[in-house]
């Protein structure tokens, strides 16, 4: 490998089970709180408006959202279908709970996602990771960590 060059070797693979198809590559957003879709989260910006929220003012789109599931009403698949119509959705998602709200949500907004990952994705992803979802495999891997531990 000559000067400049990044090494291509992953970094880590995590396998779990792919819900929604295709493969991408973006910087990881990580939460370990549930994200709620009505009232958690701006559509029309993609920004995560809850108050108490661990991700609170921060936007998730064109990230791999990584976190630990749905929270709240039915509606939560509507909202986040809604990002995908208003061009504000994540790249990619990443969840360990599995529940229909989420896995619904995961369908309409039409970004890969992988869930029940092993080894656990919120203690093996740091928000700013490059990663790639596969949600063809189930794989999510992390090719390039962060520069920064708080970035």
């Amino acid at each position: 490998m000559s000067a400049g060059e990044e090494d291509p070797t992953p970094l880590l693979e995590l396998r779990g089970r792919g819900i929604v198809p295709g493969v991408v590559e973006a910087e990881a957003l990580v939460t370990h709180d549930p994200i709620s879709g009505f009232g958690g989260i701006d559509v029309a910006t993609g920004t995560v408006i809850e108050p108490r929220h661990e991700l609170f003012g921060q936007c998730f789109t064109g990230k791999v959202l990584v976190f630990p599931g749905a929270k709240g009403s039915s509606g939560w698949s509507g909202y986040f279908q809604s990002t995908r119509l208003m061009g504000t959705a994540p790249a990619a998602m990443v969840f360990d709970v599995l529940t229909t709200k989420a896995v619904l949500g995961a369908i309409v907004t039409r970004v890969p996602t992988v869930v029940e990952a092993v080894p656990a994705p919120l203690e093996s992803i740091r928000t700013g990771d490059l990663v790639r979802v596969d949600g063809d495999a189930g794989i999510v891997t992390i090719l390039r960590r962060a520069t920064s531990p708080s970035a």
